[in-house]
């Protein structure tokens, strides 16, 4: 038995120098950090402040309770001829451990009710965002203020390649994503969180936010970031496969280039506006197709659509992509129940999902062998 303890305290030590030296590397996280982050908003170095104040009212207790326990066991022993006492009740002690406990819970529970109580009031937000997870990406609507309209998708971009091949990781590896969530700086940010498919969590550290999106509830929470910068965070519900492909970025910057940055981006929807009664052409479709692809399927279908082998099929020159349309656009749509295929029927409008089964049909080896290799936006609404 003893050896069997001492092959798992070898173990333990073992694993602790190998993570010590992950930790140490460069651009890994700090070794030796003995406290919590600090955040950039009131609510969290409240609850920064509420950890050390409840962490230092249980060491008190801690220290009495022990002292007088080693106390007694030392000065009492049998040794120097003390024997057990028997009583069975004293109501001055009965007293006291009831009133004692009484106040300690009293003074955990002020300042933990005052900081929940300040976590849930949403009232008086200067903005208001939508956020929908989806497996396995977020959706961003901003729904107030001079940034109504503008709404999109957030996906890690960090190179599928990379994490094949395991190369050198960066600071932020499974941490960057190709669409930031923009803020002002100092104002009040009102998040209404909901989920398309399974329970997701939106963790950002740095403002003391995790609140969970749940399907079909609309969940809020709030955050008022007061310093500039980027502020990380990511999915905190196991939610599937690729659950730790989440990341979120917030990007808090001053209020005049928050405007700026909103003229920027109802500006790009302008460009980008799709109108389902244009007369696109094939060349159009395509080239759009290529953008929607590269922006939420290459993850798992892969650059080259061969997929990943017995997780996800591949594209290129397969039965669903060069036979009839209407089998890829109802899978497209509505998703394949028991796998990783979601459905996008609530995440890209009718333009988007018939541009990227057209670029798919067009795509690799699929080029001139498929049936119906054009798919118009007008055959999407009717699929609906």
């Amino acid at each position: 038995m003893l050896k069997g303890i001492f092959g798992i305290l070898i173990a333990v030590i073992t694993l602790n120098l190998a993570n010590a030296e992950i930790l140490d590397m460069p651009g890994g996280p700090k070794v030796n950090q003995l406290n919590l982050h600090r955040g950039v908003t009131k609510i969290s170095q409240e609850i920064a402040n509420l950890h050390w104040i409840l962490l230092s009212i249980c060491a008190v207790i801690f220290i009495i309770v022990f002292s007088v326990m080693f106390y007694s066991i030392w000065a009492h022993r049998k040794s120097k001829g003390y024997k057990a006492s028997t009583f069975h009740e004293n109501i001055g002690v009965e007293i006291a451990w009831t009133i004692i406990p009484f106040f300690i819970v009293i003074g955990m529970a002020i300042p933990a009710t005052k900081t929940v109580l300040a976590m849930k009031d949403t009232t008086g937000a200067d903005l208001t965002i939508k956020v929908t997870g989806f497996q396995w990406k977020w959706g961003y609507e901003y729904l107030d203020g001079t940034a109504t309209g503008i709404k999109f998708l957030s996906n890690l971009s960090t190179p599928r390649s990379q994490i094949e091949n395991r190369e050198q990781k960066g600071q932020y590896y499974l941490m960057e994503v190709d669409n930031n969530i923009v803020v002002p700086i100092n104002k009040k940010v009102r998040l209404m969180i909901t989920s398309a498919d399974v329970i997701h969590s939106w963790m950002v550290p740095d403002f003391g936010v995790k609140q969970d999106a749940i399907p079909g509830f609309l969940r809020d929470t709030w955050f008022r970031a007061e310093k500039p910068g980027l502020y990380r965070g990511q999915c905190a519900e196991l939610c599937g496969k690729d659950h730790a492909f989440m990341p979120i970025v917030v990007e808090a910057i001053s209020e005049s280039d928050y405007e700026k940055w909103v003229l920027f981006q109802k500006k790009k929807l302008l460009d980008l506006a799709d109108d389902p009664n244009k007369n696109w052409t094939k060349e159009e479709l395509i080239s759009r197709g290529k953008t929607v692809y590269e922006s939420n399927c290459i993850a798992c279908h892969q650059s080259t659509g061969r997929g990943l082998s017995g997780v996800f099929p591949s594209l290129d020159g397969t039965k669903i992509v060069l036979g009839k349309k209407e089998n890829q656009i109802d899978v497209v749509l509505k998703g394949k129940p028991g796998t990783a295929m979601a459905a996008f029927e609530n995440q890209l409008n009718d333009v988007e999902i018939s541009a990227v089964i057209t670029f798919i049909r067009h795509a690799w080896t699929n080029q001139g062998k498929g049936l119906d290799p054009i798919v118009l936006p007008k055959e999407i609404e009717k699929a609906h």
